[in-house]
């Protein structure tokens, strides 16, 4: 069987956080594409025109306190795509927050598939890559 390609998505405010997280993917060899993005609202205009090539993953990892469009904004827009836009594309939340409020809101959205407390880590990464 062919290994899956894997495409990444890194969605902070932080250029020093999308340098790191880019760093690690690209340490585990199996990142096909890595597209980092400051704003929410053009990583969401990204998604929307994108559709995820059929035998392809691509992970979005968002941090949830961003400007104008937070995480969870940028979750529900992302909700309200079609199906067909939405396939293949995997969500984490990244944040340095351990407010019981935010935890509780990551579990509320059907589409987000963990919480991942910054800063991304290689072990981290790799345990994620492990899921199906």
């Amino acid at each position: 069987m062919a290994e899956e390609k894997l495409n990444f998505i890194i969605i902070d405010d932080s250029k020093l956080d999308c340098f790191i997280a880019e760093k690690i993917i690209r340490n585990t060899g199996k990142a096909t594409d890595i597209r980092s993005f400051t704003a929410a609202q053009e990583a969401l205009a990204y998604v929307t025109d994108n559709r995820v090539a059929e035998g392809t993953r691509t992970i979005v990892i968002v941090d949830i306190q961003m400007p104008v469009m937070n995480g969870f904004d940028f979750v529900e827009a992302f909700e309200k795509l079609p199906d067909e836009s939405r396939k293949g594309y995997t969500l984490y939340m990244l944040s340095s927050s351990i407010n019981e409020n935010d935890l509780n809101r990551v579990q509320s959205y059907p589409s987000i598939r963990q919480f991942l407390n910054k800063p991304l880590t290689s072990n981290m990464l790799s345990t994620l890559l492990e899921m199906p």
